[in-house]
């Protein structure tokens, strides 16, 4: 029963973890949106994304419980995983970079 306790604190430990770094996240992406050196496919596949949560109509209707608003979460968290692997890496390092500087001052 040990494993079962260690893995749900290791789950919360990192669910913190991600917390704490959202703002950086935030930060990135908004830099690499705006980058004009980044292609316009990611930041289209981005405004997509988005547009697809803010705009009325949905895959799978919103006035299901639980499953209507999960479908507009895993749109939006593969955008943005693709968005990130879209970019050209060496911009995203740089702006990683920046970002973390900018965080030690």
């Amino acid at each position: 029963m040990a494993s079962a306790r260690e893995s749900s604190w290791a789950t919360r430990a990192r669910a913190l973890e991600i917390l704490t770094h959202l703002p950086n996240f935030v930060r990135l992406y908004w830099r690499l949106f705006w980058d004009p050196r980044v292609p316009i496919w990611p930041k289209g596949l981005l405004v997509g994304a988005l547009g697809y949560v803010i705009l009325p109509f949905d895959l799978i209707p919103d006035v299901l419980p639980l499953i209507g608003e999960v479908d507009d979460l895993v749109i939006v968290l593969l955008a943005a995983r693709w968005f990130i692997r879209w970019c050209p890496p060496e911009i995203v390092r740089e702006h990683a970079r920046a970002i973390d500087q900018d965080h030690r001052r």
